[in-house]
């Protein structure tokens, strides 16, 4: 497989970011929902959708 210097990259960076959070997802996932709201932007949250289909 050859290496795509795109996807090294933005691994390289995921890398770095969850580093700064001792790569912990539930500080990632908060930091994440933090920046969204200061960007002014609007943020949608598509509605919980419910499955018939047992796994």
């Amino acid at each position: 497989m050859r290496d795509d210097l795109i996807v090294n990259e933005i691994r390289k960076y995921r890398e770095e970011h969850a580093a700064c959070f001792n790569f912990d997802l539930r500080a990632i996932a908060k930091d994440a929902r933090e920046r969204a709201k200061k960007s002014g932007r609007k943020v949608v949250t598509p509605p919980h959708r419910q499955t018939t289909e047992r796994f």
